[in-house]
């Protein structure tokens, strides 16, 4: 495998490869031509776009297939900026670009020089000499955000943003089409309950339309399809992180306003759809496959923020002191190298697939927590998945006789909450006790 420095070039082998930015990066591509420009918006690949003739992004994975890039292409510049838009790219580790061919091979990576007060890296470019393909390091820092960027390189951004509020990357503010008029019923019955009205979001949608189409083409329901996907994996995929979701898979309604009126007469879809927790929602169906039924998805979530994660931990931890005051115990003490600890064990199980308390490479809890940094020498973890609040995940754990007596441990001191969305299971929670 090759390790690139600025300026280093890679002949690429023929057909596509992947170009993968893990970390709290979000992946952007421009597709152009000689001249640097794109020949529309739809030559711009991002969370909100994540598809263009030949190039594909999932996740932290760019896919590039250069024979199907559209006529006249010859450069696919790669770009990262911080998932986070609030955080400059100095705030975090160098972000690092590997590169693998059609069967999953390593090729080459990258890791340019740490960046300062940029917001937005051209990390790499893809393009033609003669009759090969050819990648490029670049590293080079953008300090005019992903916007800026994208209208230096020929995109039209339209900017809605009300005046006095803050901008954010081109598409991730303005909500997606709503052609059967979902929105205005559902907002309509969650004022009627007195929740906030919510937004269309586009990812959202985009996913909502993938797991309908999938399910049409099975002829059944599912969370996993017959492609072995899950619909939270298809919302992850498509660039939406978030915090807490939920689902109405449906077949049978032939209109949104029908949809609507299940979800209002059902008790479970009900509590769902007027749940003041989500903040957007997206929705798709497709009349299609053996049965010929309709069939309906529906996503209801909250974004990913990182002071909302440290909410739902410090939810968590109140709501276990509280079970330990009634049992007469001390409260537990947050503890910030246990957190780092349960937090990467929740990635991970996303990240790999997996829900266990043994790691994939065999590491235990206390391996863990050591790893992190943690000196404590009584280590207890509970995990769980699927729950949607701190308040379900911490009555599931009561409810349990071995999760309980960890948490009723009166050896016990201190305390890390971690959580990830995706996965098969949607939602991944690890408590890890230290004392």
């Amino acid at each position: 495998m090759n390790e690139l420095v600025p300026g280093g070039n890679l002949t690429l082998p023929g057909g596509a490869v992947s170009v993968r930015v893990p970390g709290p990066f979000d992946v952007s591509a421009l597709v152009t031509d000689d001249g640097g420009k794109v020949r529309d918006d739809g030559d711009f690949v991002f969370y909100n776009q994540p598809s263009a003739p030949g190039a594909v992004l999932r996740g932290d994975t760019l896919t590039v297939d250069p024979p199907g890039l559209r006529t006249g292409a010859t450069r696919v510049t790669v770009v990262v900026s911080p998932s986070d838009p609030a955080t400059a790219l100095g705030g975090l580790p160098s972000p690092t670009l590997h590169v693998a061919d059609a069967t999953g091979s390593a090729l080459a990576r990258f890791t340019p020089p740490p960046p300062g007060r940029e917001t937005v890296l051209l990390l790499a470019e893809l393009y033609r000499r003669g009759g090969h393909w050819k990648l490029r390091a670049l590293g080079q820092g953008y300090a005019d955000g992903l916007a800026g960027l994208a209208r230096d390189f020929g995109v039209d951004v339209v900017d809605d943003t009300p005046p006095g509020a803050s901008s954010s990357a081109p598409g991730a503010s303005s909500s997606a089409p709503d052609p059967d008029g979902f929105l205005p019923l559902v907002n309509s019955a969650r004022a009627a309950a007195g929740s906030p009205h919510l937004r269309l979001d586009p990812r959202l949608v985009a996913a909502a339309r993938e797991h309908a189409a999938a399910m049409a083409a099975a002829g059944r329901l599912g969370v996993e399809t017959r492609d072995g996907v899950s619909v939270y994996q298809r919302v992850v995929g498509l660039g939406f992180r978030y915090l807490t979701i939920g689902e109405h898979l449906v077949s049978g309604p032939r209109t949104a306003a029908e949809f609507v009126a299940y979800c209002v007469r059902t008790e479970g879809a009900r509590r769902t759809l007027h749940d003041p927790a989500f903040t957007h929602a997206g929705l798709a169906h497709v009349h299609d496959g053996p049965s010929g039924d309709t069939f309906w998805a529906a996503l209801w979530a909250r974004p990913f923020t990182p002071e909302g994660l440290a909410g739902t931990a410090a939810a968590v931890v109140d709501l276990t002191n509280r079970e330990r005051a009634g049992a007469g115990l001390p409260p537990l003490a947050a503890d910030p190298l246990l957190t780092a600890a349960a937090q990467a064990h929740s990635a991970d199980m996303v990240a790999r697939a997996f829900y266990a308390h043994t790691a994939p490479d065999g590491s235990q809890p206390w391996d863990r927590a050591a790893a992190a940094g943690s000196t404590r020498r009584a280590i207890g973890e509970n995990i769980a998945c699927g729950q949607r609040s701190p308040a379900d995940v911490v009555e599931g754990w009561m409810n349990s006789p071995g999760h309980r007596a960890n948490m009723l441990s009166p050896g016990f001191t201190h305390i890390g909450i971690g959580f990830a969305g995706g996965g098969r299971a949607g939602t991944y929670w690890t408590q890890l006790f230290g004392g």
